[in-house]
């Protein structure tokens, strides 16, 4: 069997496949084009693992809704005008997967993938602070706490538990935070962690198993031979493998094409606020679910992200849309100002967005040693325990016990 796998990506889900491999014997080499001290898409995030996210991105209705925020500079969701051919054809390939039969099909992989990662952090041994306390989907109007009462009665028929509550049954679920809402949908198998804490005891672990990292190494090329990759070409010199997984982010597109792959992706840039010392610090994680903004107790701060923005792979702050997430804030957690705020340095990252809300994972065709495992958008941490579980199963030829057909990395071409 071959033992030697090289890695390209250092994010949570590089990180995490990096862990399943180097404890099942093999010898892992990690390449990533940040410094170790990063910013990306891993770190900032809202440390949320949730199988109540079984719904993808692309779904009836989101193409007219996305359509309606993109007027609004602090709405939840912006497309920034450009000319680029591949935002159009992302676009068009979104549109397409938007259909209903498509997130029926989707739904109980994506129920599966998010189970088995909830088990997978679980049952880690690693101590990162895992809150198993469950996630509520808050809402403001009567008519979204309809809507997510479907949403739960569908998770409820999947087998992932979801429980519509009043406002006096959401305040006594997380008595320590005054919440302005008609409603909420509880989710108890959701969890949440701190990312930060969370990788760097991921790196802690795998330094002390041996793995090896290149950081601030940008990838240039491929050494090929028939239908196999020998080695990568980096800017720090060449590093050769038996095995290769592409789990790159945002960048996989590009590297992919060097290896006359399509990867269609777009950056969906995102963006946090923390603050160390906030006026209430509620028990649960929850999502505002008119703004789409996620917040997060971790380990004695709060963190508020949100936003999906299309810039390509632009890194800029635009401030209209942190205000966006700021005013969302102070609506749904009365107790907060908007002054609470000041002076906090808003984070941002990238995600890695596929035009169809699923994942690329598993084989490719054209080369017979490379695994590729990207295109989580906002699901990347939550995802990445499981994700590195089904590299390593297929890496060894075993069966990953989830249907993948729906995330070939070759479905695009």
């Amino acid at each position: 069997m071959s033992r030697k796998v090289v890695i390209l990506g250092a994010g949570v889900v590089g990180l995490c496949t990096a862990l399943e491999c180097a404890r099942r014997g093999y010898a892992v080499t990690v390449i990533d084009r940040k410094p170790r001290r990063r910013d990306g898409c891993s770190f900032g995030n809202a440390g949320m693992v949730v199988p109540s996210h079984f719904i993808p991105l692309a779904a009836p209705g989101m193409v007219a809704l996305g359509l309606k925020w993109m007027w609004d500079p602090e709405s939840p969701f912006y497309i920034r005008p450009r000319l680029d051919p591949d935002l159009l054809s992302w676009g068009v390939r979104f549109w397409r997967a938007a259909t209903r039969s498509r997130v029926e099909a989707a739904a109980p992989v994506l129920r599966d993938l998010g189970l088995l990662s909830r088990e997978c952090f679980a049952s880690m041994g690693l101590d990162f602070g895992l809150v198993e306390k469950g996630l509520l989907m808050l809402c403001r109007e009567a008519r979204t706490l309809e809507e997510e009462s479907h949403t739960a009665a569908k998770a409820n028929a999947l087998g992932i538990p979801a429980e519509v509550l009043d406002a006096r049954a959401t305040a006594a679920i997380d008595p320590a935070v005054t919440m302005d809402v008609c409603g909420s949908v509880w989710f108890p198998k959701d969890c949440h962690l701190s990312p930060g804490r969370f990788l760097a005891v991921l790196e802690e672990e795998l330094v002390r198993l041996g793995v090896v990292f290149h950081w601030e190494t940008e990838v240039l090329d491929f050494d090929t031979a028939s239908s196999s990759l020998k080695s990568v070409s980096t800017s720090r010199g060449s590093v050769a493998g038996e095995r290769f997984v592409l789990c790159a982010g945002v960048w996989s597109a590009e590297t992919a094409r060097a290896l006359r792959l399509s990867l269609p992706m777009q950056g969906g840039k995102g963006y946090s606020l923390t603050l160390t010392n906030p006026p209430q610090l509620p028990d649960l994680c929850s999502i505002c679910t008119e703004a789409r903004v996620a917040v997060t107790p971790m380990d004695g701060a709060l963190r508020f992200g949100g936003t999906m923005e299309l810039a390509g792979t632009d890194e800029s702050i635009a401030r209209r849309r942190v205000q966006g997430i700021i005013r969302a804030a102070t609506r749904y957690f009365p107790a907060f100002s908007e002054t609470d705020f000041t002076g906090i340095e808003p984070w941002r990252g990238l995600r890695p967005v596929s035009p169809d809300g699923m994942p690329y994972l598993g084989r490719t065709r054209r080369w017979q040693n490379l695994l590729v495992a990207t295109g989580h958008a906002m699901m990347g941490l939550s995802l990445a325990p499981v994700t590195g579980r089904i590299v390593a199963d297929l890496l060894e030829e075993k069966e990953s016990g989830v249907d993948l057909r729906l995330m070939d990395p070759e479905r695009f071409g």
